[in-house]
């Protein structure tokens, strides 16, 4: 009995945590199906021992919490779940309670959108106020940003003076297809599936980003509607059209046959909906009869959603291509025979990287079992030993680099394979944004959309190209124009002077950012002498440990960046260190800044600090020297004084640096 307590405790606790991960985090670690897998596990389980009852089991409540960002709403009608069925069978074993209960009985069935579950308020008409479900009795208020949704009527027509009303938000598959393409663009990490992309962006904090979005919503039921009562659900979602919603499609099933029916024809043209389904929801229509039924503690009585299991297909890998994405990291895909997966044909399968290829043995000439994660990117999930035709061998990632033929590395501290190539076409867009941002060569107008547009004219193909533009040539770009052009090249011309520190970060070393360029611009002086530098001699340096001397000397080693170095020698950019530290009064000693200071920010004591030979940590340790602290100084001044280190204010500081 023991064995089942613990079983017990440790399922409660993990959908605890993936409830977490998916209702407050909005980022799933597993699928829908090994979830709901657990959760019915854990309903046998309570079910078969009573006196393991926990008014607190995830079994007896909503997953998600109030985030302290958004005011909580505690909603007129609780929004309550649904209880799952994985089969036909269970879902006539429904159909046998409501025989039992009822003496006759018609559905809805209805496509359950995979999306975010609201309650929206209105009065006299008017949209006033939207909320999450959260834990179903208490939600989030994102009024402002429910106001961005494309198709949310903020007003409705004929409607009651008062109205709550329940819908899904869902981003379109089209919409979520080209928000991940532009994210892809920018390096920036794919967004799971459509639902997580709906529910992250309603809880923004900013509703210009929710708009950007492009979201949509779709109800599906009336909670509360004063001065107006309806005999059926059907009715109420008519109505709620008429009112300007747009209503979930539904259809009136006289047998639990006809719903089953019904439920695979949804299945089967599932890709026909503009938003992703996991599922059918059957519902009794009658309203009277709903209420008669009523509810447990979290889900009605009345109604069931049938899930779909996440569809897996065979398919045999013809061959295994890697891509190399903005940030130099290798993506490698398996080109598999054309297979009908969710509704789409597939022909490539992520294999994520050298790691998850090692683990699963995937090789080329494998049968594969291929699913789509998240119903969008597929992925392989298993290989078919028993159908390894002979002569397969292990599959490797390239030691070079497809796109540039660099050398790739792998991360010291992950998974990630890595072109180190300073003029690699693949991250061409990203190194030239990063050289001209502000922490590195701070050229003013060059960002993204003109860098873009340089590379897209073929006018720019690496960073140090930036120093050999014309105005005469910017000038024809669209949105440019003479002055503007005149405007670059000035900030091109004045960026030459930014100082080794600068240069050094602008670089993109791994391991080398602003701090680091600061600390060998400040040890070396010249670029020419950080070239001539050992390995062993960059890591004798104060902060620069191993990993980061090994990155550095690989950077310079490359052929690329000795390209890049001769063309930036040749347009005058200067090599030198911009700081020069002739009072060194604070060398070896360690400051932490804490707090609001009077008159200086942060980084403006910091680069004091540095100026006279000093360093600037971000924890306190035995190590710290000195604690300047500030206003509202937190948990470092508490550190500072149970470690017995100094701690000064900026009047002492004033007098330290006279």
């Amino acid at each position: 009995m023991d064995d089942i307590k613990r079983e017990i405790e440790a399922l409660r606790k993990e959908l605890e945590e993936h409830n977490r991960h998916y209702y407050d985090e909005d980022s799933p670690v597993i699928s829908d199906f090994e979830y709901d897998a657990m959760m019915r596990r854990l309903e046998e389980l309570e079910a078969a021992h009573p006196e393991y009852y926990d008014p607190k089991s995830p079994t007896q409540h909503v997953g998600g919490t109030v985030k302290s960002s958004f005011a909580p709403v505690t909603h007129e009608v609780p929004l309550e779940s649904l209880n799952d069925v994985f089969s036909f069978d269970e879902l006539r074993a429904f159909d046998e309670r409501m025989v039992a209960a009822l003496s006759e009985r018609e559905y809805s069935v209805e496509p359950k959108i995979d999306g975010l579950s609201m309650s929206l308020e209105y009065e006299n008409g008017v949209f006033v106020r939207g909320a999450t479900r959260g834990d179903g009795i208490t939600g989030e208020d994102v009024t402002e940003n429910l106001r961005t949704v494309r198709n949310l009527p903020k007003t409705l027509k004929n409607a009651p003076p008062r109205l709550i009303v329940r819908g899904e938000v869902y981003m379109s598959r089209a919409v979520f297809e080209e928000l991940n393409a532009a994210r892809a663009e920018r390096g920036e990490q794919l967004l799971a599936n459509p639902r997580n992309a709906a529910a992250g962006s309603m809880r923004q904090q900013d509703p210009k980003v929710a708009a950007s979005r492009k979201l949509d919503i779709c109800v599906f039921n009336i909670q509360k509607a004063e001065g107006v009562t309806f005999s059926t659900h059907g009715e109420t979602l008519d109505v709620l059209t008429n009112y300007g919603f747009y209503a979930v499609p539904h259809t009136i099933c006289h047998s639990i046959d006809e719903c089953c029916a019904k439920i695979s024809d949804i299945g089967e043209n599932r890709d026909q909906f503009p938003y992703d389904i996991d599922g059918a929801v059957v519902k009794i229509n009658s309203l009277a009869q709903r209420e008669t039924l009523g509810s447990t503690a979290k889900a009605p009585r009345w109604a069931a959603a049938y899930k779909y299991p996440p569809e897996v297909r065979e398919s045999v890998v013809r061959d295994i291509v890697c891509q190399v994405g903005r940030t130099g990291v290798l993506t490698p895909k398996a080109v598999i025979e054309p297979v009908r997966l969710a509704g789409t044909t597939v022909t490539n399968a992520t294999l994520h990287n050298q790691d998850f290829i090692d683990k699963l043995d995937v090789r080329i000439g494998d049968t594969v079992r291929v699913r789509k994660a998240g119903e969008i990117i597929p992925e392989v999930l298993e290989v078919v030993k028993a159908k390894r035709p002979e002569g397969t061998a292990p599959y490797h990632l390239p030691d070079t680099c497809p796109e540039c033929g660099a050398p790739i590395v792998r991360d010291e501290d992950g998974v990630a394979m890595r072109c180190t190539g300073a003029e690699c076409p693949a991250q061409r867009l990203r190194n030239i944004v990063h050289f001209a941002s502000r922490e590195a060569m701070d050229i003013e107008g060059l960002g993204e959309s003109v860098a873009e547009s340089l590379i897209g004219a073929g006018l720019l193909t690496t960073p140090a190209g930036i120093y050999y533009l014309q105005a005469k040539d910017i000038a024809k770009l669209d949105r440019m124009g003479k002055k503007s052009a005149e405007n670059l090249i000035n900030a091109i011309n004045n960026s030459k002077s930014a100082g080794l520190e600068r240069l050094l970060c602008a670089f993109g070393i791994r391991q080398v950012g602003s701090k680091a360029g600061k600390v060998l611009a400040g040890h070396f002086g010249t670029l020419d002498k950080l070239m001539a530098a050992s390995e062993e001699e960059l890591q004798n340096i104060q902060d620069i440990g191993a990993i980061t001397a090994r990155s550095i000397r690989e950077w310079f080693d490359s052929e690329q960046s000795q390209h890049q170095i001769r063309l930036l020698r040749d347009a005058g950019v200067s090599f030198e260190s911009a700081q020069s530290v002739q009072d060194e009064r604070f060398r070896g000693l360690t400051f932490v800044l804490t707090g609001t200071l009077p008159t200086y920010t942060r980084d403006q004591a910091a680069q004091i600090i540095e100026s006279f030979g000093g360093k600037v940590s971000g924890s306190v340790s035995k190590k710290t020297a000195y604690v300047l602290a500030g206003e509202a100084a937190g948990s470092k001044l508490t550190k500072a004084q149970e470690l017995g280190v100094k701690i000064i204010d900026e009047a002492k500081f004033n007098d330290m640096i006279k």
